[in-house]
């Protein structure tokens, strides 16, 4: 049985709105338990409560939902309803507050599609004529200017009711013609369309109706017979009607200049096919509306090229024109780069239009295609489309081959030439750019155009054509390579896309055959050659071209690298190097090996013998021997494996054969033992606290390796709550919404706006930190360095010793692709590993007085302060902590030697500190630059209260970024007495932790801190401290008075007092983010002699190193 249903709030309505939104699966709650029509009687109450707010709301609701609250068996009494209140709606005086025009607009839209929705015609005629008859009185005061733009909308919305029940509206037709004649205002442009509408039915429908003597008057409205099927439609109009017609067109034909663009499109669809059933001159329609080409509106243009379509007879003759304004508004730059990319792609369109003089029209646009040419200062987007012009232009050619094929080649050759010329400049570009895009497509449109020529005969009828287009394309595209190495690229995908197409791939090929006879003997052996490796690769990979060029310049290019090799070189050598032996595995596996043999073997001779760069010396040693043992099948074969090898992955970079795997001899576990004693993993910062401990909580029998505040992080468990306190603190809290769900639910809690405040700024908070369990968590970063001692490292793994011949760095030893692994107990997720290509030696070093370390040995030239990150490779490794406590990471080392030795061991494990666990806290990235310092105060005083007053939060959670998971804070809090000056504090704080402070208190503070300028961009507050209490809260029982500390005399056993408040000179106030989702909140009270730290946090266990932290800080 149908529950009565309750008067509805405010907060129902949007709950409401919401779950019909949603879908089905909550919007059947609603209508399982209340039928549609008593929401729509609800809905419609509210709007004529005059304390309703969301009364447009509502009404659009009902919009939406019409066809799902109105059943077809209760159509009558619902739309009865509707139109009783859009009848008090739209007669209600307006107040501005409760009613409004805009309310009154929206009832009238609303209410005319419901009819519409529901088929009023169909099932509630009666009331379909009441909603005309309402919006008929509205539109019947014309120049009322107060509610012009309401009786505008009542006349679109009369349009809707003729457009979705043809000639309703005819038996009025005049008295609305009478209505647009005596309208002035803005909304004549809504009576004329409505006129237009009517004649426009009249028209299609051949309905006689007199217009001028129509007896029918305007109000009360009936439905006309006609549509009742109670009247004949006659098939053909009268004489007296069509008159009357013709004069109605007449007077409308005189109205476009008020018309919008958008009404005028409207208009003018509705006229031509008025034009056409009447079989009206099309001239009448030409003469009005062409001078609309000429304007600066789009629209209009539109609707002249619309005009053209549809009558292009009556256009005969004046093609050329038209072309001619087009190519004019895409050259004009004052108008809109939208305008201009339009006026090209109609002018395309235009041509492809069929006409009786198509052959007139496209040679007009072939002469013309000269002035389509890019400019300089033309946008991107428009030179991609005029050089699409150009090629069209270029496929016209051949219309007219059979007149003057002498001019056509040289037309042909003058727009696909001044294509090139703009093509070719766009050297300065880099290599992966939007206008090296630009350029590849221009060149195969290009391409292409030769090729529909060929197709089509022409190159074969016209004598020497071929030679002399085809050629000067090819020979530009040449110059273009070697002038601009930065295009080459672009012609690599220029010949990609050649390649890939069937009916082109000669062109392809023809190109690159090109480019082995007339790019390869022109190109200079230096390091630049290396631009045009994509090319070489595409050669070899083609079979039909002869590879005794292509390797003859890479032997060059090969002895080359071996004579420049020198100190400055770097990884030039070895890169380059590495390249080339990519091109010739490319060639093994695409060229039968006999063809290949004699001149691939003498390069990957050389190469062994004589490059040096050791990996590529040992890579052309496994091609050269693969080369001479293997038969070429077997061969392709395993070098197709090399690219599906498991486990290893594709660098972008680097050549392929990087994916086969050479043999190694096994390492010596003798000479690894000691391999830290001479291999060095340094940290960059040295850390303040060499911390030797780690606090360790046990888990009370629980089997976890995770500590008991993470214990909440599973989603798979159905329920799950532990909590733990230590010290009046407790930890945080994590659990899946799915199972808070399952918990019960606590009793209702009333906020005040300083918690409510409080509440918002920790979800927002909270919202920005990425759950690590389901996306990527925050990770912090160590830098360190890696370098080793030439000495040891010499005597231990037998590297030859320097000779007479080698002199400064060529005499120190290296390591080659060296790999550096990281594994730790502690809670930091998965280490990546670093990969080190190149590593050389530290100089020796001794001292001449004393026999002691302390200087260079080996000083090269140019010595200076920066030389020794020389031999020093940059580490940088990401800890993505899921517990912020200090730990120590295991560091293990491969790599090889100069003698094909593998160098694997341990290094010196590397100390994590608490200090690496500092990060500033994510700001929201809605949130502007120059309100981030008081974001981050009062992030900190949300923070603050958080943790120091768990009645503020309570059980309230916040959810995490990225997943399911939820927070809770449960802080606890310290203090910390620093016997130290002010000004060392002040020193410290700026060295140390000025990324953290986010306010400054305190009038002397304040100034001091200010003129440093170390610290910026926080909240300054000069106000004067006269006691040590807490400055972000009010005071409590725990924080109110002066702080004392007690001591005891020994002499006489008397007690004294030290007062820390001598003068307090103003307060810093520190926010430090704790990864994964922790915080740490320092509140100094700086005083003259000492400063007291109170710390508050959400991480208890991270207070066990934070005393030893502010120790090393400030008292050092």
């Amino acid at each position: 049985m149908e529950k009565p249903l309750k008067h509805l709030s405010s907060l129902d309505w949007e709950t409401i709105i919401d779950d019909f939104q949603y879908g089905s699966s909550r919007r059947s709650k609603w209508i399982s338990q209340y039928s549609g029509l008593a929401l729509l009687e609800q809905a419609l109450s509210s709007i004529l409560r005059k304390d309703f707010p969301f009364k447009l709301q509502i009404i659009v609701f009902l919009e939406e939902f019409s066809e799902i609250l109105i059943r077809e068996s209760e159509a009558e009494a619902a739309l009865g309803r509707v139109i009783e209140v859009l009848l008090a709606v739209v007669q209600a005086p307006v107040d501005g507050i409760s009613v409004t025009y805009s309310l009154k607009e929206q009832m009238m839209v609303s209410a005319t599609s419901i009819v519409i929705s529901v088929d009023g015609f169909k099932n509630s005629i009666r009331h379909l004529e009441g909603l005309t008859e309402l919006l008929l009185t509205v539109i019947n005061r014309p120049n009322h200017s107060l509610d012009r733009q309401t009786r505008g909308v009542a006349c679109e919305c009369l349009r809707e009711l003729e457009r979705a029940y043809p000639c309703l509206l005819s038996e009025i037709s005049g008295h609305l013609w009478s209505l647009c004649l005596s309208e002035r205002t803005h909304a004549s442009q809504s009576y004329i369309l409505l006129l237009t509408s009517v004649i426009h039915d009249l028209v299609i429908s051949r309905t006689n109706v007199s217009i001028l003597t129509g007896s029918v008057p305007l109000v009360p409205f009936n439905v006309p017979q006609s549509l009742l099927g109670a009247v004949c439609l006659n098939k053909e109009l009268s004489a007296s009607n069509f008159k009357e017609i013709r004069r109605v067109m007449a007077f409308l034909l005189e109205r476009p200049q008020i018309l919008t663009p958008c009404g005028m499109m409207e208009f003018m669809s509705m006229l031509m096919r008025i034009v056409v059933v009447l079989e009206l001159q099309p001239s009448l329609l030409k003469v009005q509306f062409s001078g609309l080409l000429y304007s600066y509106d789009p629209m209009l243009c539109h609707v002249v090229l619309t005009l053209y379509t549809r009558f292009s007879d009556a256009f005969d003759g004046q093609e050329g024109e038209i072309a001619q304004r087009l190519m004019l508004i895409s050259r004009e730059v004052q108008h809109h780069l939208v305008f201009r990319l339009l006026a090209l792609h109609w002018l395309v369109g235009f041509i492809r239009l069929p006409s009786k003089r198509e052959t007139m029209k496209k040679n007009s646009i072939v002469h013309m295609g000269l002035s389509f040419y890019p400019t300089v200062f033309d946008p991107l987007a428009l030179k991609s489309v005029k050089l699409d012009v150009l090629a069209y232009c270029a496929t016209c050619v051949d219309i007219f081959r059979w007149e003057s094929p002498a001019g056509v080649s040289g037309l042909f050759t003058d727009l696909v030439d001044g294509s090139l010329v703009f093509i070719s400049g766009f050297g300065p570009y880099p290599s992966i750019s939007i206008p090296n895009c630009i350029c590849s497509s221009g060149l195969y449109r290009c391409s292409i155009c030769y090729s529909a020529i060929s197709r089509r005969g022409f190159i074969v009828e016209v004598e020497g054509m071929e030679h002399t287009i085809i050629s000067r394309h090819q020979r530009m595209i040449v110059d273009m390579a070697l002038e601009f190495q930065r295009l080459v690229p672009v012609v690599v995908a220029f010949i990609d896309r050649l390649l890939g197409c069937h009916s082109h791939r000669w062109l392809g090929e023809r190109l690159l055959q090109i480019f082995d006879e007339h790019l390869l003997p022109k190109i200079v052996t230096d390091y630049r050659l290396a631009y045009y490796f994509p090319i070489f690769t595409r050669i070899a990979e083609n079979d039909t071209i002869p590879p005794r060029g292509l390797l003859e310049l890479l032997m060059t290019f090969m002895v080359a690298l071996a004579e420049k090799h020198g100190p400055d070189t770097g990884l030039k050598s070895w890169s380059q190097g590495s390249k080339v032996l990519g091109i010739c595995r490319t060639m093994l596996m695409h060229h039968h090996s006999s063809r290949v043999f004699l001149a691939l073997s003498r390069l990957l001779a050389f190469t062994c013998l004589h490059f040096p760069d050791l990996e590529v010396r040992e890579n052309a040693r496994i091609y050269l021997r693969m080369l001479i043992c293997i038969p070429g099948k077997k061969l392709r074969h395993i070098l197709n494996l090399g690219e599906q090898l498991p486990g290893i992955s594709q660098s972008p970079h680097l050549s392929s054969f990087f994916h086969a795997q050479s043999p190694r001899p096994s390492h010596d576990l003798k000479k690894s033992k000691n391999i830290s004693s001479y291999i060095h993993l340094d940290r960059v910062i040295p850390l303040l606290v060499k911390q030797s401990w780690s606090l360790s909580i046990s888990t009370l029998g629980i089997e976890s390796n995770e500590p008991d505040y993470l214990a909440g992080n599973k989603d798979s468990e159905p329920s799950l709550d532990i909590e733990m306190e230590v010290e009046n603190s407790f930890s945080v809290q994590i659990a899946s919404e799915t199972e808070r769900i399952d918990l019960p639910q606590e009793p209702l809690r009333v906020m005040d706006s300083k918690v409510s405040e409080i509440l918002r700024i920790l979800r927002r908070h909270f919202s920005c930190i990425p759950d690590f369990r389901h996306m990527p968590g925050l990770k912090i970063r160590i830098p360190c360095t890696l370098r080793f001692e030439s000495e040891p490292f010499n005597r231990i793994w037998g590297v030859d010793s320097p000779t007479t011949n080698l002199d400064g760095v060529d005499a120190l030893p290296a390591i080659y692709a060296t790999v550096i692994s990281f594994s730790s107990t502690s809670p930091f997720g998965s280490i990546p590993s670093i990969h080190i290509p190149f590593l050389l030696g530290e100089p020796l070093r001794n001292d001449n007085a004393s026999g002691r370390r302390g200087c260079l040995d080996i000083v090269p030239v140019g010595n200076g302060p920066g030389e020794e990150d020389s031999f020093r490779a940059p580490v940088m490794i990401e800890l993505e902590p899921r517990d912020p406590m200090p730990g120590l990471i295991d560091v293990a080392i491969k790599a090889n030697a100069e003698n094909d030795q593998i160098i694997r061991g341990q290094l010196q494990s590397l100390t994590v500190g608490i200090e690496d666990m500092f990060l500033k806290a994510a700001v929201p990235s809605n949130i502007p630059e120059h309100e981030v310092p008081g974001y981050y105060s009062d992030l900190f005083g949300a923070l603050w209260e958080a943790c120091g007053n768990s009645s503020n939060t309570g059980r309230e959670t916040f959810p995490l970024r990225g997943g399911k998971g939820v927070a809770a804070i449960s802080g606890t809090r310290s203090v910390k007495l620093l016997e130290v000056p002010a000004v060392s504090l002040v020193a410290a704080v700026e060295r140390y932790l000025a990324p953290f402070v986010v306010s400054v208190i305190g009038g002397p503070l304040v100034n001091t801190v200010r003129d440093g300028g170390v610290i910026r961009d926080v909240i300054w507050k000069d106000t004067a401290l006269d006691s040590a209490v807490d400055v972000t809260t009010p005071v409590t029982d725990s924080d109110r008075g002066l702080l004392q500390l007690k001591y005891i005399d020994d002499e006489n056993d008397r007690e004294s007092h030290v007062d820390i408040s001598k003068r307090n000179m103003g307060c810093f106030l520190a926010l430090v983010f704790l990864p994964p989702r922790f915080h740490l909140l320092f509140q100094m009270e700086v005083c003259d002699i000492s400063t007291l730290v109170r710390i508050r946090t959400d991480h208890w266990p991270c207070l066990a190193y934070i005393d030893d932290y502010l120790e090393a800080l400030f008292l050092e």
